[in-house]
C-alpha cells in the first residue's frame, strides 16, 4: 500500500476583538511548516499584542449536518461533533465495516485520548411516536494530532460504507479543517492511500508541495 504525504497551508488568525499588528513577509512552504507562515508570495502574518492572559480555545462544535425522513416515516439526523465523544467498541466496529485491520483496543483508546481533536458523525434516528427511543450510532470519524500551535495532522478518516457516496466524508474533512483553523492551526497535513489522493486534492490538499516528500521509518523485521 502506497502512503503519500499531502499538505495544505492556511492563514493564521487570532480573534478579531484584539488590536493586531499586521506585517507582510515571504516564506517558502518548508519555512511555513517550521514557522507557521503561509506559502504565499505575500504572506500575512498577524502578531498579537503581548498579554498575560491565555486565549481560550473555541468550545467543541456539535450540529445537525443532514436531516431526512426515511421510508418508514422515521427522521434521521446526521450530527457532526468535534467534541471527541467516541466509544472505542463502536469505533472498532466501524473499522471492521470499512475493512481496516484490527488494532488492539488499548492502543485505539490511547490514540483517541492523545489526539488533539476527534471529529465524529453520528446517525440519530427518531421513529414516529417513539421520541424517547432514539437510536444513535457512529457512522464516521476523523482525528487530528497537533503541536497545539502551528501544525496538525489528520488521521483515520472513515465513513460507514452504507453512508458513503453522500458527501459525508467531504463534509467531515472540511468541518475538521475549519475546527482546526478556529484554533489557529495553520499547517494541516495528512497521509492518503493512492486511490483517495484525488478526493483530498479536490478538498484543497496538495501532494508533494515544492517537491517535499514524506519520509517514513519502520522496523524491517
Amino acid at each position: 500500500m502506497l502512503d503519500i504525504c499531502i499538505f495544505v497551508t492556511s492563514v493564521l488568525f487570532f480573534p478579531a476583538r484584539r488590536k493586531l499588528k499586521v506585517c507582510q513577509t515571504r516564506a517558502s512552504f518548508w519555512e511555513s511548516i517550521r514557522s507557521g507562515f503561509l506559502k504565499n508570495n505575500t504572506t500575512q502574518v498577524i502578531e498579537p499584542p503581548s498579554t498575560n492572559q491565555e486565549e481560550e480555545e473555541p468550545l467543541p462544535e456539535e450540529f445537525v449536518l443532514v436531516e431526512k425522513t426515511l421510508a418508514d416515516g422515521a427522521i434521521e439526523q446526521i450530527i457532526f461533533s468535534s467534541g471527541g465523544d467516541v466509544d472505542v467498541y463502536d469505533l472498532q466496529a466501524l473499522c471492521d465495516k470499512v475493512g481496516w485491520p484490527r488494532r488492539p483496543l488499548s492502543k485505539l483508546s490511547a490514540a483517541l485520548k492523545n489526539s488533539y481533536m476527534v471529529a465524529t458523525l453520528h446517525s440519530l434516528r427518531k421513529s414516529p411516536g417513539e421520541e424517547r427511543n432514539e437510536q444513535k450510532k457512529l457512522i464516521g470519524m476523523a482525528r487530528a494530532t497537533s503541536d497545539h500551535a502551528f501544525n496538525a495532522t489528520i488521521w483515520d478518516v472513515l465513513v460507514d460504507p452504507s453512508y458513503q457516496g453522500q458527501g459525508l466524508g467531504k463534509a467531515l474533512v472540511e468541518k475538521t479543517i475549519r475546527a482546526l483553523l478556529q484554533r489557529d492551526i495553520g499547517n494541516i497535513t495528512l497521509f492518503a492511500d493512492s486511490q483517495v489522493v484525488e478526493f483530498y486534492r479536490n478538498l484543497g490538499f496538495e501532494p508533494d508541495p515544492e517537491g517535499i516528500k514524506g519520509m517514513f521509518w519502520h522496523p524491517r523485521y
